[in-house]
């Protein structure tokens, strides 16, 4: 059996990166596949169906069950759904196998950070941390990839389920120490957040940061194509710089975050993502400045949501690991919720109509932020 702790940490990090693959996907490859605006909206909508189903359902057996091995499970759903999304044309039966996708990465994000939660003792933080980085490394790397492979995207989804395969293996032979459970069930979260009006705030910053994320990796590159004159590289070389604008956010600016300014900065970044967004998708310009526009909006939503949890800990330091398993409830919220919105506007308006949810949940957020500003007094100078 495998029990070493770097060994059992690489392992939730490759997890991790797969879990951003099946995330980008459907947006690195819909001009591939000739996906409509409507569509990707739904097949996000279906992704986050299985994985709010998989969050719940696997949290709530990781206190019974071996970590390694409910992982193992997660990763044989994830391969199959690799091997076999767009496999053939017909779209609900591929709405279907997006919805085994979401359940298998969802297994992923309910178990790993509980994992490395067992297998270390101290700098829990920064483990969960770099395991959360592999998600948007995930997403970059498989974009980067289908470039590489000039379109022939099916191959990376063949090469990828394989890949998954393979550390469904190393999962399956290994095994880590049993600490008490720190997963919280969907009716003790519900319970908790019962005259907690910061925490329903804080929730509601989480769907609108999330939401905004997945739902703008989604159609960013049927955007750039049909609005802005990109063809299917380019517009892929576009979703690359947006992700990593999120990628470098999150590393440069974890350097400047502090306790006392936490708050504060939610609020800046909710600000900054309304006003780049509104310029990026509703103001023409030139393409030679459409990708610095791209780098700014990762840039502005890299670090609301990574926040907006370590918000909800502080805040709750009694009950943190409960707080933040709330928030992470904006994760299939926001992903199920925001791009049926824009389904629906793209249905109603056209592709440039549904654009508005970008700008208008950033500045929901804002709102939010400077509403728990009067609920969340984290120290004095809050």
């Amino acid at each position: 059996m495998i029990q070493h702790k770097g060994l059992l940490s690489s392992f939730s990090f490759t997890a991790m990166f797969f879990l951003g693959v099946g995330t980008a996907v459907i947006g690195a490859a819909a001009t591939n596949i000739g996906l409509t605006p409507a569509q990707v909206g739904l097949l996000i909508t279906a992704q986050n169906i299985g994985f709010i189903t998989a969050v719940l359902g696997f949290g709530a057996m990781a206190d019974m069950m071996r970590k390694p091995l409910l992982l193992a499970a997660a990763s044989v759903i994830t391969s199959l759904g690799f091997f076999f999304y767009y496999a053939g044309d017909l779209f609900w039966l591929n709405f279907i196998i997006m919805i085994g996708i979401g359940i298998g990465i969802g297994g992923y994000e309910a178990v790993t950070d509980a994992l490395l939660l067992d297998i270390h003792d101290k700098r829990e933080g920064l483990f969960i941390t770099i395991n959360h980085f592999f998600v948007t490394f995930g997403e970059l790397m498989i974009t980067l990839y289908l470039i590489f492979l000039q379109m022939q995207w099916r191959r990376s989804m063949t090469q990828s389920a394989a890949a998954v395969l393979v550390l469904a293996l190393f999962f399956f032979f290994s095994r880590s120490p049993r600490k008490p459970n720190r997963i919280e069930s969907l009716a003790k979260r519900l319970q908790f957040m019962k005259g907690q009006p910061g925490l329903y705030l804080m929730l509601f910053m989480a769907v609108c940061a999330v939401g905004t994320e997945i739902g703008i990796i989604g159609i960013l590159t049927s955007f750039l194509e049909a609005e802005r004159g990109f063809d299917q590289v380019t517009s892929k070389i576009g979703l690359v710089v947006f992700l990593s604008g999120i990628s470098a956010g999150r590393i440069i600016l974890s350097f400047i975050i502090r306790q006392e300014n936490i708050l504060k900065l939610i609020k800046l970044f909710f600000a900054l993502a309304a006003v780049i967004n509104t310029v990026l998708f509703f103001i023409d310009m030139p393409t030679a400045a459409l990708y610095p526009m791209l780098a700014l909006s990762g840039l502005a939503m890299s670090i609301s949501f990574p926040l907006v949890i370590t918000l909800s800990g502080l805040a709750f330091e009694e009950a943190s690991a409960t707080a933040m398993g709330v928030i992470k409830l904006g994760i299939p919220f926001g992903g199920i919720f925001l791009p049926l919105v824009m389904a629906g506007l793209s249905e109603i308006g056209g592709l440039p109509l549904s654009m508005l949810i970008f700008p208008g949940a950033a500045l929901l957020g804002l709102i939010a932020a400077v509403l728990g500003h009067r609920f969340l007094k984290l120290n004095p100078a809050e």
